[in-house]
């Protein structure tokens, strides 16, 4: 079965055609308990989220890597589980990538980090996200 490419070289698609939009996103605050921020990547079923302030202002972004330290740490250290916060344990260098950017931009991004979501912010705001399975769908001229 061939997939046909509905992109023409002409067309310019941009990451904030395929982003998720701000409004459909999961997003953290700083001092949600690491426990609860675990329920909700399950239940969600999704491996990471940004944190932010009452502003929208991206603080970090927290994964399911980072949980896995959490308890490996407080099995180790014997610390309780949920007494943590996610800003304890958010990653606070985040990249991110600008909505107006080419989707062919962003896969080059992508291929040159190792990370699988980049958040979209205007200035310091978050706008959106868009994840590597988004990329393969603007590749694929499918929306």
């Amino acid at each position: 079965m061939a997939i046909k490419n509905t992109i023409t070289k002409e067309e310019k698609i941009l990451v904030s055609d395929y982003m998720v939009p701000r409004n459909q996103l999961i997003t953290f605050t700083p001092k949600l308990s690491i426990g609860e921020a675990m329920q909700l990547l399950v239940t969600n079923n999704i491996a990471g989220a940004c944190v932010v302030n009452e502003h929208d202002e991206i603080l970090g972004m927290i994964s399911e890597g980072d949980c896995m330290r959490k308890i490996a740490n407080s099995r180790y250290y014997n610390i309780p589980l949920h007494d943590q916060t996610v800003d304890e344990y958010m990653e606070t260098i985040i990249e991110t990538i600008n909505g107006d950017t080419n989707i062919f931009d962003a896969a080059n991004q992508f291929c040159t980090s190792r990370r699988n979501r980049f958040p979209v912010a205007d200035g310091n705001k978050i706008i959106g996200q868009i994840s590597r399975k988004d990329v393969l769908k603007a590749a694929l001229g499918m929306k």
